[in-house]
């Protein structure tokens, strides 16, 4: 991966991106106060150093009939390397695992689950989460009400 110095038009790239994904590079250089091309050449640049991964829609879940979202905090019963990589494999596997993320603490992993309703979840939780070898412990919590949606770095 490319190492890349960021300056302020970058920073400004990366907000307005994280914004609005799909608009045109040249609203984007209109938004950044710079010319298109040198623009265009800067976005690229941030795209083959790894800075930028990708694009993509973000989804009204429930609009969709995914009315759940939950987290879980999975302990596993032995935490060797071998175990940890096993576990987080298997999470490529479950689609109602949205992203996992391994943590420090009294849990091994967080999951972001979402699920079209408290059953579907029940299930999964129940006969898959908990019926993995590697599982020990499996502490839900079901959530109420989205207040924040940003992007995923706050610059």
């Amino acid at each position: 991966m490319a190492s890349v110095d960021l300056d302020a038009i970058d920073l400004k790239i990366l907000r307005e991106l994280q914004r609005d994904g799909r608009m045109t590079n040249v609203d984007l250089a209109d938004r950044v106060g710079i010319s298109a091309p040198p623009c265009l050449r800067r976005v690229r640049k941030l795209e083959e150093a790894g800075i930028i991964e990708g694009y993509h829609a973000m989804l009204n879940a429930p609009k969709l009939g995914f009315d759940l979202v939950a987290f879980c905090m999975v302990g596993l019963k032995r935490q060797s390397e071998t175990n940890l990589k096993a576990f987080a494999a298997a999470t490529d596997r479950w689609p109602l695992v949205r992203q996992a993320w391994m943590v420090s603490g009294d849990s091994d992993f967080l999951l972001h689950c979402v699920a079209e309703n408290l059953t579907q979840f029940q299930d999964f939780v129940i006969e898959v989460l908990t019926a993995d070898e590697h599982v020990d412990t499996v502490r839900t919590m079901l959530t109420i009400r989205q207040v924040k949606r940003a992007g995923l770095v706050g610059i």
